[in-house]
C-alpha cells in the first residue's frame, strides 16, 4: 500500500489544478482506489450508479473512460440504469435479489457498483449490499467508502479531480508502472 500512497501524492502534487486537498485524503482513497483497480484487472464490469444530482458526472465517467486517445485497452464500463431501465422500480430484498441474479448471469467474470451520490437515496439498498462496491458518498460517513459533501462549493471540481486521479491509476496499474501490492 505504500508505493500506491507514495505515487498518489506525487500524483496529487503534479496536477495543475488546486487539488492540494487531497492530500489529507490519499489515506482514505488509496485503499478503496486499489481494490476498484484490481477488479478491473480480473475483469469485473463496472456497473455506474449515481443519483440524479450526479447523473452528469456518470455520463462523463462513460465517455472519458474509454477515450481511444489514452491508446489502452478498452474497459467494460456501463451505467446500471442503462441496462435495467426499471431500476428505481426496485422497492424491496426479493426485487433486488432478481436483479443481482440478472447481473451474474449478465456478467460470469464478475461486476462491482461504483456509486456516487447521497448516502441516504434509494440505490445505496444496491450498492451497499455488496462488499466490492466503489462507493463515493455524499453527507454521511459509510464504512469503505469516499466521503464528499453535497454542500461543498468545489464539488463538481472534486469529482472531476477525483475521476482524474482514478484513471491515471487504472492506466498505471494497466500499464505496470504501479504495482498492486498484496
Amino acid at each position: 500500500m505504500k508505493q500506491l500512497l507514495n505515487w498518489t501524492l506525487l500524483a496529487i502534487r503534479e496536477e495543475e489544478s488546486c487539488f492540494s486537498w487531497m492530500e489529507e485524503h490519499r489515506y482514505e482513497w488509496a485503499p478503496l482506489v486499489k481494490s476498484a483497480v484490481v477488479q478491473i484487472l480480473e475483469g469485473k464490469t463496472v456497473l455506474v450508479l449515481t443519483d440524479e444530482s450526479r447523473k452528469w458526472f456518470g455520463k462523463y465517467i462513460l465517455n472519458a473512460v474509454n477515450d481511444l486517445q489514452k491508446n489502452r485497452p478498452l474497459l467494460p464500463f456501463y451505467q446500471l440504469v442503462e441496462l435495467f431501465p426499471n431500476l428505481s422500480s426496485i422497492q424491496n430484498t426479493q426485487d433486488i435479489q432478481l436483479l443481482e441474479d440478472m447481473l451474474d448471469i449478465s456478467y460470469p467474470n464478475g461486476y462491482f457498483i461504483w456509486y456516487i451520490g447521497k448516502g441516504d437515496h434509494p440505490y445505496t439498498k444496491i450498492a451497499y449490499r455488496n462488499d466490492d462496491s466503489f462507493l463515493w458518498v455524499m453527507d454521511q460517513e459509510v464504512q469503505n467508502s469516499f466521503a464528499l459533501r453535497n454542500a461543498d462549493s468545489l464539488l463538481d471540481i472534486k469529482l472531476l479531480q477525483l475521476y482524474k486521479l482514478f484513471d491515471k491509476t487504472v492506466s498505471a496499474m494497466l500499464f505496470g508502472d504501479l504495482e498492486p501490492e498484496a
